[in-house]
């Protein structure tokens, strides 16, 4: 008779708790670490559960590379997202079948994956804030929610892979200081801005899991947090997967933060507050902290069925024909399909800034000779961002402009700079005069300047002669900028790309340069994708998931996790470049605003359409925004937010109309104390192609429409 574990006709609760009743405490708290050893006598397999997969399989061999998530965000496309989620799942699959058959248990091949990071990139010196959606909550929360479930399948039973919401919570830099740092926020900020995008992944998402982040929040380390952990996450939220430590976090609660004195009560107190898998080694005190009276085995035993069960639903202990992603052949790893599939999004991940007199796009035929110029013209490493997998083929700028044009134009190229130092093997700047050399005999320039993950990304990953991953500075690092103004000197037509995961002030370009694209960390097929939009093969439909800012002294203090004047919600001052910007090669106008109702009780939602024609001579995508704005809140409120978002494509002429849903819980404010209240009073909400921003405004030449609707009875405690 097969022990009820084995049985796969039970649930796999009934299992889960049967499995865990048969492990000695030793056994229990082996499979708590992230390297799990087998257990041979249940048929346990070792199992490794740190993974990555933020745009592709890492860290594993050959897969398919999507851009950096920050492009993916650009496209404000949920569908595309899910599409690639379910593609990089998919290949998740075929690759850890195959390491299966090969008798390969190691690192980096499980079926859980530490993806995605929903933080919200609250300062764009953050390094690590390409790994993010952006700045804004609500569309964070829907593209993490898109993201997990194209990640964890749509079986009834079994998980295709197992996602993880990260990093919970209120964690957004200072890199350098990460493992002792305290993010100090109000409740009214918390509520309102970090944890939105965690409660949708987990209420509406079902992630299978969440890791804490390092830092401290309001006294108490996210990985060992009672409030985190144990009353908003498994109270509030109702979430029953597990939570792991992110690596080498639980270290943090005796060498740096000071809440505990050794690494037996550290280990402790992670596993009480609700931490079931350590990344790291300290739970390898556990046994001593149960002889010492620290923990009970019934919290072990927690920890311990949450894993199992997970492992259960990934059908790690049924046969193989009863798993439906079991099956997945090894083939579509890397596939034609993918990589063309890769192309699209990273099209769609192209936001074009500015485009003065429709300089782009460019008209091969005509130019006899081009200059590629710049340190990010031909590097792979800025295509590839960071917790990134090994490409079959890489197509940098340079390459997919050279594959572009016809034999009968000339490509000059110059590197022009290194991309942070004052030079590249000689003296300082020795490399400028060849790049103007480039330029003057060309037609027209592209100039590649930049950043990449070598000095913009995580601690330990990013050169620590670059501040530790994050950005000093909003500028063009080491001579990029002086190479910018001599190339713009010569007086040939510039195009700038910028490849970076992140804003930078480009106020001197703006100014000065014609036409420029923010082509973010654009994935191993980015240099096609950029030739495909420069030379006019498709019409970019990008938008800023970010603000850009005139410079970074008008940014508060990067330690001050306080929300006022961060972000399109609260800022002061006229962005560079707005959140939600983006143009086109065509145009598109709104008009038929239409509103269910101009007054509603409160509670209640609403309704509402808007019509978009594209006006304009050639087909191309249209991200329809929709902002709601509460006119006479009691608190300080966002001066707008993002509620709704829908990308649409629209052929010459062609008009559609699109509808959205504003719940109650959209018109709901956070008050100072944390609380979730709808207060009766006025509204107004906002359908466009933008922001209804001034500048906006300014640089499109299209307005949003205006709708007004009421909310009348008495104020209402909403659930959060």
């Amino acid at each position: 008779m097969i022990p009820d574990y084995k049985n796969e006709s039970l649930s796999f609760e009934q299992r889960a708790r049967d499995l865990v009743s048969r492990m000695t405490l030793e056994e229990k708290v082996s499979q708590m670490l992230h390297n799990a050893p087998a257990v041979e006598r249940l048929g346990i397999p070792a199992y490794n559960w740190w993974n990555e997969s933020l745009h592709g399989v890492a860290r594993a061999g050959v897969s398919t590379m999507l851009p950096q998530p920050i492009g993916i965000a650009a496209a404000f496309d949920e569908e595309l997202l899910h599409h690639a989620a379910d593609m990089i799942s998919t290949e998740a699959r075929a690759k850890h079948h195959e390491f299966l058959r090969q008798g390969d248990r190691g690192g980096y091949k499980g079926l859980n994956f530490f993806a995605p990071n929903i933080n919200i990139f609250r300062d764009p010196r953050w390094g690590r804030g390409h790994e993010t959606y952006g700045e804004d909550p609500f569309l964070t929360g829907r593209l993490g929610t898109a993201y997990i479930r194209g990640m964890q399948g749509n079986d009834d039973r079994y998980l295709k892979t197992a996602a993880c919401a990260k990093h919970y919570a209120v964690h957004s830099g200072p890199e350098e200081d990460r493992h002792k740092f305290e993010s100090v926020v109000s409740q009214k900020d918390l509520r309102e801005t970090y944890l939105p995008a965690f409660r949708d992944c987990v209420k509406e998402g079902r992630v299978a899991s969440v890791m804490g982040a390092y830092n401290m929040v309001n006294g108490q380390p996210c990985c060992g947090s009672q409030l985190l952990l144990e009353q908003i996450l498994r109270e509030e939220w109702k979430f029953d997967g597990f939570v792991v430590s992110d690596c080498g976090a639980v270290n943090d609660f005796h060498l740096y933060h000071g809440v505990t004195k050794t690494p037996v009560e550290s280990a402790a107190m992670a596993v009480k507050n609700g931490c079931d898998l350590e990344c790291g080694k300290m739970y390898g005190n556990i046994l001593i902290a149960f002889q010492d009276g620290l923990i009970s085995e019934q919290a072990i035993d927690t920890a311990v069925f949450r894993l199992m069960m997970t492992r259960m639903k990934l059908g790690m202990f049924d046969d193989s024909g009863s798993v439906p992603y079991a099956g997945i052949p090894y083939e579509v790893n890397d596939s034609r399909e993918h990589r063309e599939f890769a192309l699209e999004v990273s099209k769609k991940s192209l936001v074009l800034l500015k485009n003065k007199n429709g300089m782009l796009p460019l008209n091969k035929d005509r130019l006899k000779n081009i200059a590629v110029i710049g340190p990010n013209a031909d590097s792979r490493t800025a295509l590839m961002g960071n917790y990134f997998g090994t490409a079959s083929e890489y197509v940098t700028v340079l390459d997919g402009i050279r594959e572009a044009v016809g034999s009968g134009t000339r490509v000059y190229y110059a590197e022009g700079c290194h991309l942070y130092r004052d030079r590249m093997r000689g003296t300082p700047g020795d490399t400028l005069s060849e790049a103007v050399s480039a330029a003057q005999r060309a037609d027209a320039v592209i100039l590649c300047l930049g950043l990449d993950s070598s000095i913009e990304g995580e601690a330990g990953d990013a050169s620590n002669e670059y501040a530790s991953g994050d950005k000093p500075h909003l500028d063009f690092p080491g001579l990029q900028q002086e190479l910018l103004e001599k190339i713009v000197k010569t007086g040939v037509p510039v195009v700038l790309v910028i490849l970076s995961g992140s804003a930078l002030a480009v106020t001197w370009a703006d100014a000065h340069v014609d036409a420029i694209v923010q082509g973010w960390y654009p994935g191993a097929q980015g240099g096609r994708a950029i030739a495909s939009l420069l030379f006019g093969e498709y019409s970019p439909g990008a938008r800023l998931p970010v603000s850009f800012y005139v410079t970074a002294g008008e940014l508060p203090d990067f330690t001050d996790y306080a929300m006022k004047n961060r972000t399109y919600r609260y800022m002061e001052k006229e962005a560079l470049y707005p959140f939600g910007f983006g143009l086109s090669y065509t145009t598109f106008e709104y008009s038929s605003f239409h509103l269910s109702r101009a007054e509603l009780a409160a509670g209640q939602d609403l309704e509402c359409s808007v019509k978009v024609k594209n006006t304009g001579s050639r087909s191309g995508d249209e991200v329809v925004q929709l902002y709601i704005k509460d006119v006479v809140a009691s608190v300080t409120v966002p001066r707008w937010q993002l509620c709704g978002f829908k990308k649409v494509y629209l052929q010459p002429g062609e008009q559609q109309e699109v509808c959205f849903k504003v719940t109650a819980r959209q018109m709901a404010l956070i008050a100072e104390d944390g609380s979730c209240l709808l207060e009766p009073g006025r509204f107004e909400l906002y359908a466009g192609g933008s922001q209804p921003d001034g500048r906006s405004f300014a640089l499109t030449g299209s307005k949003c429409l205006k709708a007004v609707f009421e909310v009348f009875g008495t104020v209402q405690v909403v659930e959060y």
